[in-house]
């Protein structure tokens, strides 16, 4: 099959190339560094002719909600446009677990509009909600890192590999279009501070860690709000076996 990747030069975009492309699909890799602009839709008609599926991987450049909303919304409607014009019969969008439960988080926001668009849209589709990925805990204390020390919520999440995820996006889009796909989740439940302590560790980066409730991640995401419904599909690779490989 010909399909397209939306966001193919990032971390989960190009695991999702390679994970097609051992599949023995032709990728068609979309993004602005590849002369795709997804914002105004310059290029997008070319790259999707002749293109079965298209795999939405984007994630959104500004953290503010409006920003956010815009960005994905934009994006979002100019693909499945541009998708119906090519006559793609399956399109799939990377969403999140949980961010129905969830107000105030703009990210969440921007994804709600976008399976909101999807699902009303013009092309058969499949929405694929994950929850976070093995890097995501290391990568939120990064974003308040200073002088040796990061801030972080103290969020129960059941994380997965982004390799896992690569496939099962893979493995979808090659099938026929499903609705709402059910949640997708890692073996095992963690705490996001942890993580974060463990991950650092192994990449021999040193930082001190705060839990807090106070920055990004409010209260409203404590407990059991960003695990997996009840029939998930669990992936394979526990944390421990994507830690191991970062050291």
């Amino acid at each position: 099959m010909r399909i397209a990747v939306a966001g193919a030069t990032g971390n989960i975009g190009s695991l999702t190339v390679a994970a097609l492309e051992r599949g023995g699909h032709e990728v068609v890799r979309v993004s602005r560094s590849l002369g795709v602009d997804l914002v105004s839709g310059d290029g997008l008609d070319d790259a999707l002719t002749g293109v079965e599926a298209v795999i939405d991987v984007t994630n959104a450049p500004t953290a503010d909600r409006d920003g956010t909303v815009a960005y994905l919304g934009a994006t979002t409607r100019n693909l499945l446009a541009a998708g119906e014009r090519a006559g793609v019969r399956h399109h799939v969008l990377l969403s999140i677990v949980g961010i129905a439960r969830v107000e105030g988080n703009a990210h969440y926001v921007g994804k709600r509009e976008q399976e909101r668009l999807v699902a009303a849209g013009p092309v058969p589709w499949t929405i694929v909600p994950a929850t976070q990925f093995h890097d995501f805990a290391a990568m939120v204390a990064s974003w308040t890192e200073q002088d040796g020390v990061a801030t972080i919520a103290p969020l129960l999440v059941q994380p997965i590999a982004p390799s896992d995820v690569a496939d099962i996006l893979a493995e979808v889009a090659t099938g026929e279009p499903q609705g709402r796909h059910v949640d997708v989740a890692g073996p095992e439940t963690q705490d996001l501070v942890d993580m974060a302590r463990r991950t650092n560790e192994a990449r021999g980066h040193k930082v001190r860690l705060v839990p807090t409730w106070s920055g990004l991640f409010g209260p409203t995401m404590a407990g059991d709000v960003l695990l997996p419904g009840e029939g998930a599909r669990i992936a394979p690779t526990t944390f421990d076996d994507w830690l191991a490989e970062q050291r």
